[in-house]
């Protein structure tokens, strides 16, 4: 999960919020807030601004 989620975010080539990268999966939310946080800890993403992540 923690690799589509990265790969949905290099995609979309701009900040995007958990729910569109649920949106853009086809996955629930609450597995993408996890994956993100998994990511945020790896430090494979940052949040440019609250509620919005992006690739490191």
């Amino acid at each position: 999960m923690k690799d589509q989620v990265l790969k949905a975010m290099k995609d979309a080539g701009k900040p995007v919020r958990p729910g569109d990268v649920a949106k853009i999966l086809g996955a629930d939310s609450k597995e993408v807030s996890k994956a993100i946080k998994d990511l945020r800890q790896d430090g494979a993403v940052v949040s440019p601004k609250r509620c919005f992540y992006e690739p490191a």
